[in-house]
């Protein structure tokens, strides 16, 4: 692949590099616990087939919108995603994309990551 077709294809998958970072950075200030929970869903979504870099700096941004509001209310990541991160998942990226196909790994690595991220929850606050 070339140094083109690697950055077409990178733009394709995050969309513009400047809502990347911003995104990024937003997911920076989020709690631990929630942090984890987004770049594990993160990881999870680079595996869908976009359908252009906009609709998916779209997604990733309502992906940070949503974290930022549950972590302000004290949502618990369960809350958020529900029993099976997975369906949550596909379900939300159904919204931005035709799909794609994830390979079983990629679905059990999902469901480990959400539940240590659940697990490092302070449920104190």
């Amino acid at each position: 692949m070339s140094g083109d077709e690697k950055n077409g294809f990178l733009m394709k998958v995050i969309g513009p590099k400047k809502r990347w970072r911003a995104y990024k950075a937003r997911v920076k200030e989020l709690p631990e616990s929630h942090r984890a929970a987004v770049e594990a869903i993160e990881r999870y979504l680079m595996h869908f087939v976009p359908t252009d870099g906009d609709s998916n700096a779209a997604m990733f941004e309502d992906l940070a919108d949503l974290f930022e509001q549950a972590a302000a209310d004290g949502t618990p990541i369960r809350d958020v995603v529900g029993d099976d991160p997975v369906v949550f998942v596909d379900e939300f990226a159904q919204n931005y994309s035709e799909g794609g196909y994830v390979p079983a790994r990629t679905r059990k690595q999902l469901t480990e990551d959400i539940e240590r991220a659940a697990g490092t929850e302070d449920t104190t606050a």
